[in-house]
């Protein structure tokens, strides 16, 4: 079992910044692919960004490219998504999550899911 704590998350001004934390405990996530995902009121889960275990590869949602960076510290069991240049669209609850050890970032499935945080961005 893995368990993903996510922190980071609040009210932000557009064009402005936030960075996302997931805090793994259980087992170790440098067996993992990890992945963050968010939905807005009304909407479905959308997939933002994902991570190879080795960080050597990553891949984004067209709407959040050049934009987010998703990176990982696999000494800490961490996981990060630092946010920039954010738009009232990109208010939602983000999720992080562990991808199937199988699973490749272009076609991820999700293992474990944490809680969510929410982001709030207005205008």
């Amino acid at each position: 079992q893995v368990q993903l704590v996510e922190s980071g998350g609040g009210l932000v001004q557009a064009g402005g910044s936030l960075r996302l934390s997931c805090a793994a405990s259980g087992r170790t996530i440098s067996n993992y692919p990890m992945g963050w995902f968010r939905q807005a009121p009304g909407k479905e889960r959308e997939f933002v960004a994902a991570i190879t275990r080795s960080t050597a590869s990553t891949r984004y949602a067209d709407s959040v490219k050049g934009r987010f960076t998703i990176s990982r510290d696999n000494a800490k069991n961490t996981v990060y998504l630092q946010m920039n240049s954010l738009k009232p669209e990109d208010t939602a609850v983000y999720s992080c999550a562990a991808l199937r050890p199988s699973s490749t970032i272009n076609y991820p499935v999700v293992g474990y899911w944490g809680q969510g945080t929410q982001v709030t961005v207005s205008s």
